[in-house]
This record gives C-alpha cells, structure tokens and sequence, in this order.
C-alpha cells in the first residue's frame, strides 16, 4: 500500500522532533521530502540522507517497500 505523505513525515518527526520537515507528492508512490535539522551540522549529505533512510524504518526496501522512490533534500539550519 503506497505512503501518504503526512504517514511519511509522522516517521520523520519521530528522528527528527525539531527539524523543519515537508514532503510532497500525490502519487503515494514517487514523493520528495525536505529535512533540515541541527543533527545534520557536520554531516556530510549521504550521512544525512543514511539517518532519514534509517528514520523510514524500512519503507523503502527492496520490491515490498511502501514507498519506492523519495528524492531528498537534507541540511542544517542555517
């Protein structure tokens, strides 16, 4: 069953209490998110998009992923 973005920014907010979070896309299917967060200070942009994979909890792996498809944009407050 494909994702909703507000189930995939509930998963987000939970790594990521503080950060401004949103997602868009209305196929439940090919979605992009925005994450900015003081916990990506320092991180490097894979390490950055590891911790929102991570946050997903497996949502997108492999052929019974929910979501197949999120393009990221990740980065520290400025």
């Amino acid at each position: 069953m494909p994702m909703q973005a507000h189930e995939i920014e509930a998963l987000l907010r939970k790594s990521f209490p503080n950060a401004q979070i949103k997602v868009d896309g209305d196929d439940g299917v090919h979605m992009s998110a925005v994450v900015i967060d003081e916990s990506f200070r320092g991180q490097n942009r894979v390490q950055q998009q590891r911790a929102v994979y991570a946050a997903l909890k497996g949502k997108m792996d492999g052929a019974n992923g929910e979501l197949h498809a999120l393009a990221l944009t990740t980065r520290a407050p400025d």
